[in-house]
């Protein structure tokens, strides 16, 4: 599985953006799927996740009631919509996936098999 993610970029705090994740090959409804992310000097982290069919989700505290992820297994991709951003958001968002049908929540929190590039995204305040 072939990962590209893209839609970031500056915004201003208060402000939106939505990152897109494509992924290539014909099993991408097999696999979960996870939006992490890293600002500079930090490890990286899980922002949100899904699973195989979106029947479970994940979200970080840090992100819940801002952001949503939702995925289009028809177009084989990912979405995460963030609202609210501030300063602290700012951060390369990586997405990944995760080979499995399983359906715990739990489950997404690790153990990603595929990575995309990143995506910059930067909340001016």
């Amino acid at each position: 599985v072939q990962l590209q993610a893209s839609g970031g970029g500056l915004v201003q705090a208060g402000g939106s953006l939505r990152l897109s994740c494509i992924a290539s090959g014909r099993t991408f409804s097999s696999y979960a799927m996870g939006w992490f992310r890293q600002a500079p000097g930090k490890e990286r982290d899980l922002v949100s996740g899904v699973t195989w069919n979106g029947g479970s989700t994940y979200y970080a505290d840090s992100v819940k009631g801002r952001f949503t992820l939702s995925r289009d297994n028809a177009k084989n991709t990912v979405y995460l919509q963030m609202n609210s951003l501030t300063p602290e958001d700012t951060a390369v968002y990586y997405c990944a996936a995760k080979a499995g049908m399983f359906t715990s929540a739990q489950a997404l929190r690790r153990g990603y098999d595929y990575w995309g590039q990143g995506t910059l995204v930067t909340v001016s305040s």
